[in-house]
């Protein structure tokens, strides 16, 4: 239990670092870059896919069972 808390604690840590780094490359935005070269450039930094990894994290943590046969339970 205590395992599954920690897990779901980083992965939240996760997604907020990432979201933060996403909220501040808006600034490209007024700088001239299109939304299409945002997405592009975003995708492309690797603290841009903590948001990513958190989000899997927390989801993993929540719908993965403790039981003996580890099923999705959804």
């Amino acid at each position: 239990m205590l395992v599954r808390v920690f897990l779901f604690l980083t992965g939240f840590g996760l997604t907020v670092i990432g979201s933060v780094y996403i909220i501040s490359y808006l600034n490209l935005l007024t700088i001239g870059y299109n939304f299409l070269e945002y997405v592009n450039f975003i995708s492309r930094q690797l603290e841009c896919l903590y948001f990513v990894l958190g989000i899997i994290l927390m989801f993993l943590t929540i719908f993965i069972s403790e039981g003996e046969k580890d099923e999705f339970y959804i």
